[in-house]
């Protein structure tokens, strides 16, 4: 099969794991197991099954607008083959209609979907003609329904955000959620500083930058095969971290011979900068009720080399009952709280499809058991941080407002919510710092 016939049925592959339920990067990552791809075959590989799990929405409109049998109606196989068809045509530019059209076709022909390849043929083929033609589907006058169906985003969540942020705003954001997100580093500065590291990527043909305001943060610019083949990996010496991420331990001001817990903790992605600031000398315990993540957690500790931490299998909303010797005991406590990750769409492709609405009331509800359970942990000169990767006000500054007003002992000393709506700005993120009144 060539090769091209090959990075295409792949990422079909890829969008069959997804909607039997896997998670895309896994996805991604157990059919690559199957093949032997370049680094740029893996980089259109990516792009095209998340572009098509992106806009799904959007390709099924485009579907019921040249096929007489509708996307709902469609056999999923055939659904999604014909997403990769219809992907390239409408948003990779630089691939002809023919090559995006016979790919398609003969995917097909080699499958089980060969009596089907004559209609998949004929619908993509309808598709070029109603391009060349501007003969485009229609898109609805009502402005949320618009963005909606153009950024392929659930009705509901376009809605919200309207309530949120307005119109302009959120159209702003939904583009963001279908923009390509970019692979940012952050440096271990317990063996590296970030001058080394660039000059050792670089020795390696790996191109970085540094993150502005972010002083141990680097974005990479390569197109890498695989994220554990960079150098440096093994070693420890820099993880993955969003900008957006990285902005939010520092907040804690973390020092030498800090007492600090972690209470929602792994993977361990802040629970390792939070070593990296207190030089790895200190207290950390880091808290998460999984097994399965506290593992990563403890493979994070590992391979970056840290040992100030102690990580604990407990439900962080029963540790007071657990452990009342912890009672104003941290010097400093992150909550980074699970949440509805609505500011991480980008960097989740099929995230947008899994959430709804009536989760974030629950979702709610464990964020003020955690505030409520944990705060009394934290010592009269402390600081307590909460975050999320949420740009929900009901998961953040209206929660913070409302945990404020019931304990009425404590302040809020800073907030910030950053939204995904610009290239440099990273996921949506959201955090607040909080402490005792003097």
């Amino acid at each position: 099969m060539l090769r091209g016939i090959l990075q295409r049925k792949a990422a079909w592959e890829i969008l069959l794991k997804v909607s039997s339920g896997m998670y895309s990067d896994l996805a991604l990552e157990k059919v690559l197991e199957n093949y032997e791809f370049t680094s740029l075959d893996i980089a259109f590989i990516t792009e095209l099954s998340f572009g098509c799990i992106r806009y799904r929405k959007l390709l099924d409109h485009w579907i019921d607008h040249t096929s007489k049998l509708k996307h709902k109606k469609q056999p999923p196989k055939l659904r999604w083959l014909l997403h990769i068809g219809l992907y390239q045509l409408l948003k990779m530019d630089k691939i002809p209609d023919s090559a995006c059209i016979s790919t398609t076709v003969e995917i097909a022909k080699k499958t089980d979907l060969n009596k089907l390849s004559g209609v998949i043929n004929a619908i993509l083929r309808n598709v070029t003609r109603k391009l060349m033609s501007n003969n485009l589907p229609d898109f609805p006058i009502n402005q949320a329904e618009r963005i909606s169906l153009k950024e392929s985003l659930p009705l509901w969540l376009v809605n919200e955000m309207i309530t949120w942020f307005g119109i302009c705003e959120t159209e702003k954001i939904a583009k963001s959620f279908n923009k390509k997100p970019k692979i940012d580093l952050r440096i271990n500065t317990l063996k590296k500083n970030r001058r080394e590291l660039i000059e050792i990527f670089t020795k390696n043909n790996i191109d970085v930058a540094p993150l502005k305001n972010l002083e141990n943060g680097l974005v990479l610019k390569s197109k890498p095969r695989s994220i554990r083949k960079l150098p440096g990996y093994f070693e420890g010496e820099w993880l993955v971290q969003d900008r957006s991420s990285q902005w939010v331990v520092p907040l804690l001001k973390p020092i030498q011979g800090d007492k600090i817990l972690d209470a929602c903790a792994a993977p361990g992605t802040k629970t390792t900068h939070l070593a990296q600031l207190i030089k790895d000398e200190g207290e950390i315990i880091a808290i998460d009720r999984s097994d399965i993540r506290l593992k990563l957690l403890k493979d994070n500790l590992e391979r970056l080399d840290i040992k100030s931490v102690k990580a604990l299998n407990f439900d962080a909303t029963k540790l007071i009952d657990n452990k009342p010797e912890y009672i104003n005991y941290f010097d400093k406590i992150l909550i980074d709280a699970p949440c509805s990750g609505i500011g991480t769409l980008a960097r989740n492709p099929d995230a947008r499809w899994k959430i709804a609405k009536e989760s974030i009331d629950q979702l709610i509800a464990i964020q003020e058991k955690l505030l409520e359970t944990i705060f009394p942990l934290l010592n009269k000169n402390g600081l307590l941080v909460y975050s999320t990767c949420t740009i929900c006000p009901s998961e953040n500054n209206l929660l913070i407002e409302k945990f404020l007003k019931k304990n009425n002992k404590l302040k809020l000393v800073f907030e910030k919510q950053i939204l995904p709506n610009k290239d440099e700005s990273g996921d949506g993120f959201y955090a607040a710092i909080i402490s005792y009144i003097k």
